[in-house]
């Protein structure tokens, strides 16, 4: 029914690299490829190189380099007259935006790069475009307005037989149910996307999959062991393909795992290891969560209640700012978890004066990839 998964996004002379080539490979391509390009006086094609080098940039990690590389693809593309292109790098910049929290940003650029699609004639990168808005809704919460664009492109993704599309679609809507209490629905969801992944050779969205079935058993069933085992397997392809983002959410939820197994001192470790892994590629998200995890975890291990405190109210303020309301929440309940409502006045202090987020975005959210 499906494909082996490919990668739009390696474009021109780079159409033969894998959805599953390593990061660091791609980035070496992209590379030689660009200066090529831009010796040759074509800008098209150092358009098209430059968007593989500004992806490999941004799920390396390396975020000023990928906010430099898009832009130029963006510029070539431009010079070139290739609609179509600027669609790709717009595209790219808003993942980029996405991934940094600057949620207003993102759609702005992901709005424009569908449009330019559409004009351009390309449907993949339209597609790509609104799936990216789709999933900044998502992570900020917008359930009720994403969730039928969601399904939308589930069945265009089924229809077109897009399994790397389908993969991404399934995780998307089991996230939202696992968020929301759906548990077994959502199981169902990313044990769907596992085996579309895994038989359209797609290693990143299986690695994902892995992710979401680990956290569903974990807090379902208290599974700690196949959890873990799970997060090891797509640990392996994480560290394979490079994906720095990825494995350091898949150490989040690896604390995560230990924290609700009680195992406290190990879910300290993994929160340690995740926020410098976050805060060394400025994802501030990621960060947050890693912060609000290693609280939790140390007011377990003796923390004075006091300093724990004044760390939730403090995460509140930034996730505020940041725009993820779910987040917050889990803050709020964190309060009530660890006892802590008397050392901070109430739960509802520790967010009084909470803003509009700096971005302009809402401040709904959710604990998402």
């Amino acid at each position: 029914m499906y494909g082996k998964a490919f990668a739009p996004e390696y474009q021109g002379a780079l159409t033969t690299l894998s959805v599953n080539s390593s990061l660091t490979d791609v980035l070496a391509a992209g590379t030689e490829q660009l200066k090529a390009a831009e010796q040759a006086g074509q800008p098209g094609e150092a358009a098209r190189s430059g968007l593989a080098v500004a992806e490999a940039h941004r799920r390396l990690g390396r975020v000023e380099e990928a906010d430099q590389a898009w832009k130029a693809s963006y510029r070539a593309a431009r010079e070139a007259g290739d609609t179509a292109a600027m669609a790709w790098a717009l595209w790219s910049g808003g993942t980029l935006a996405r991934q940094r929290g600057a949620f207003a940003l993102a759609r702005r650029l992901l709005e424009l790069a569908a449009e330019l699609g559409e004009q351009g004639g390309d449907i993949v990168v339209r597609g790509y475009s609104l799936a990216g808005l789709a999933e900044t809704g998502r992570i900020q919460g917008d359930y009720e307005a994403v969730g039928r664009l969601h399904e939308q492109l589930l069945a265009e993704a089924r229809r077109r037989g897009e399994a790397r599309h389908t993969v991404w679609a399934l995780e998307g809507i089991a996230q939202m149910h696992r968020n929301t209490g759906g548990y077994d629905t959502a199981y169902d969801l990313f044990e769907e996307a596992a085996g579309i992944a895994e038989e359209a050779n797609d290693h990143r969205g299986h690695a994902w999959a892995l992710r979401g079935l680990a956290d569903v058993v974990s807090v379902r069933d208290g599974d700690t062991e196949r959890a873990l085992t799970w997060l090891s397997e797509a640990e392996t392809t994480c560290r394979t393909m490079k994906l720095s983002s990825a494995l350091a959410y898949n150490h989040k939820m690896r604390g995560n795992v230990l924290y609700r197994a009680g195992r406290y001192a190990e879910a300290r470790a993994l929160y340690e290891r995740s926020l410098a892994e976050f805060r060394a590629m400025r994802e501030p998200r990621g960060e947050a969560l890693s912060r609000l995890g290693l609280a939790k975890s140390l007011a377990r291990l003796g923390r004075d209640r006091a300093e724990t405190a004044a760390e939730l109210a403090d995460l509140a303020t930034t996730l505020d700012r940041i725009g993820l309301k779910h987040a917050r929440e889990m803050v709020a309940r964190a309060h009530e978890e660890l006892g802590l409502a008397g050392a901070s006045g109430t739960v509802a202090a520790t967010y009084a004066g909470a803003g509009t987020p700096a971005d302009g975005t809402n401040s709904r959210a959710e604990v998402a990839r």
